[in-house]
């Protein structure tokens, strides 16, 4: 029976997986993994080795199982469909830039703020998946759509609502997977 079982989507379910045993490891030590590995912060000093590595790996951090959840869910949901349109590579790519992005700008705009967690990466499947069919030279009304209603809402309760949501990240996430579905719309890849 498991060998009909296909691992079809290589790069999503592993940062599923990824996410679980990360989030496991914060329970476990009562949330001092994330401080010290899988959430980004302003550094104290810029040149430290882990500040780096959270600049990426705070995606795979998450605060609490209902925060997984949600986010796993637009990944498993939106990923596998990406992967497979784009490739797991490109994919991989566009993962690794976007929380780049993301964790460098919320370090440099808010030094108070933490931020943690896959949302960021889930705007920009949500932007990707609304570029499902781009004719040369035109930009598709489902894609402007889709980023007003996302990027729109989250500007506002950035302005409007104080709460622990990192709404600049989703912005953030959102921006880069309208970059990533424009250029790979006219080259087919993003890796040349």
């Amino acid at each position: 029976m498991f060998r009909k079982i296909d691992y079809n989507a290589p790069v999503t379910l592993t940062f599923v997986l990824l996410a679980l045993a990360v989030y496991g490891l914060n329970v476990l030590t009562g949330g001092a993994s994330n401080e010290l590995l899988f959430m980004t912060y302003r550094p104290t000093v810029w040149y430290d080795p882990l500040a780096l590595i959270r600049l990426f790996t705070y995606v795979l951090g998450h605060a609490s199982w209902t925060h997984y959840f949600g986010n796993m869910t637009y990944m498993l949901i939106l990923g596998p469909m990406i992967e497979e349109k784009y490739g797991s590579r490109n994919l991989l790519l566009m993962m690794i830039v976007t929380a780049g992005i993301g964790g460098l700008l919320n370090n440099i705009l808010f030094p108070g703020s933490a931020l943690l967690g896959a949302s960021g990466i889930d705007f920009m499947l949500i932007i990707l998946a609304s570029i499902t069919s781009v004719k040369q030279g035109t930009i598709p009304l489902t894609l402007i759509l889709v980023f007003c209603i996302y990027v729109g809402t989250e500007i506002y309760d950035a302005v409007a609502i104080v709460d622990n949501v990192a709404q600049f990240a989703h912005i953030a996430g959102g921006i880069c997977g309208a970059f990533f579905g424009m250029r790979m719309a006219r080259r087919g890849t993003i890796i040349d």
